[in-house]
């Protein structure tokens, strides 16, 4: 069985130390769904939500959330993202819109975990804005 990176010898949790690791670019697409009601789903598209714009205070989450990551996943690495992008699109027939959150960086660890925290945290703000 292979040794898990996250634990010491102990058993104990630990930030993995990636300081040997060669810098490279690094890139994560990471997608998701929110499924909602036809008529939300109408309301979403024809800007008739009472909260506002779902899909700019969604994106703006969901990148400021990825940017933040290290703060609510234990043991990430704090990271200076050099790119987050997030797109909706919305699929009329089953009343869902797909989330994509596309996440650069040069460094010396992944960024597959930015990428899902803005995708879950624009899914969210979707939701939260319904």
């Amino acid at each position: 069985m292979p040794r898990l990176t996250h634990f010491d010898k102990k058993g104990r949790a630990k930030m993995v130390d990636v300081s040997m690791k060669k810098e490279t670019v690094r890139e994560a697409v990471v997608r998701g769904s929110v499924y909602m009601n036809p008529k939300t789903f109408r309301s979403i598209l024809s800007g008739k939500i009472k909260k506002g714009d779902v899909f700019a205070v969604a994106r703006v989450a969901g990148i400021m959330a990825a940017k933040r990551t290290s703060e609510i996943i234990p043991m990430c690495h704090p990271l200076n993202l050099s790119h987050v992008e997030v797109n909706f699109f919305p699929s009329e027939k089953e009343s869902r819109i797909d989330i994509e959150a596309k996440v650069r960086i040069k460094a010396r660890t992944g960024v597959e975990m930015e990428g899902f925290v803005a995708v879950a945290t624009a899914g969210l703000t979707i939701y939260d804005m319904c």
